[in-house]
């Protein structure tokens, strides 16, 4: 039995994890297999670039970061775009059979999993393993590389507090998730942030401040807010927004809410 793996898109922790556990389950399942690492992502399934495996190259990875692979980015929109007579789907069918494989093992995010349906509708044997920090990915409950993102994002909420209690300060932490607030949440109740900021529920900027004049009025001088990327931390100083402006009557609305922001903070300067 022959199976190939690959790792595409952005790294996150457990790549190498979940690898080694896939080759110690199939050697364990069975005697005759052969693994076939391709690098770099779908380019190395396109232009056949990859080293045949064995057990023991998994065997001392599970703490290692990153892949063993490598990666690369291909986006799910350009895979049938023919570029300079280049097919790329055409490629990755013919290296999948030239090497006679019986089995292809996709750990990639939203896009990569786009790209492996697409080649499993072309007929080649597919499994996608849901790899992501951002949890984001359907189908699946738990994505892996998500626990090891909420505990770091965790770790740091928890660090930055003595700087913000130190000083008496505001502290407004960007945290990463694409378009959804799962990593900002769990860190955010794990942490036991003043508040958390997510795209996927509307909030009101009055709150926010009223928050912070609480945490004043009980003898509390400090107030950390943890922020959904797509909230765009810049904004929450100036005003959180989870949805993206871009017309002029919104730009000036925008600046509104700055003032009253800052007003409400009692740190308005003009």
């Amino acid at each position: 039995m022959r199976v190939g793996i690959l790792t595409s898109g952005g790294d996150c922790q457990a790549l190498n994890a979940t690898m080694r556990g896939l080759v110690k389950a199939l050697y364990q399942q069975r005697k005759d297999i052969e693994i076939i690492g391709f690098l770099k992502g779908y380019q190395g399934l396109m232009y056949e670039k990859y080293k045949k495996m064995s057990l023991s190259d998994f065997e001392d990875i599970l703490n290692v970061g990153g892949t063993i692979l490598g990666s690369s980015r291909c986006p799910f929109k350009k895979m049938r775009v023919i570029e300079d007579g280049f097919d790329k789907v055409e490629a990755m069918k013919k290296t999948y059979k030239k090497l006679k494989l019986d089995c292809l093992v996709v750990l990639g995010g939203n896009g990569s999993l786009k790209s492996a349906n697409m080649l499993a509708q072309e007929g080649l044997n597919v499994i996608g393993l849901p790899k992501t920090i951002d949890n984001d990915t359907w189908g699946t409950d738990y994505t892996f590389g998500f626990q090891s993102a909420v505990d770091i994002a965790t770790n740091y909420l928890n660090e930055i507090e003595t700087t913000a209690k130190s000083h008496s300060r505001v502290f407004v932490v960007e945290i990463m998730g694409h378009k959804v607030g799962h990593i900002c949440l769990q860190a955010g109740i794990a942490a036991g942030v003043d508040a958390v900021l997510l795209p996927e529920i509307p909030y009101d900027i009055k709150v926010v401040a009223k928050k912070i004049k609480e945490n004043q009025k009980t003898g509390k001088e400090y107030t950390i807010i943890a922020c959904k990327q797509i909230c765009q931390k810049e904004l929450l100083v100036k005003k959180i927004v989870f949805y993206r402006r871009k017309n002029t009557k919104q730009k000036l609305q925008v600046a509104k809410d700055v003032r009253l922001l800052m007003k409400s903070l009692n740190n308005y300067k003009s």
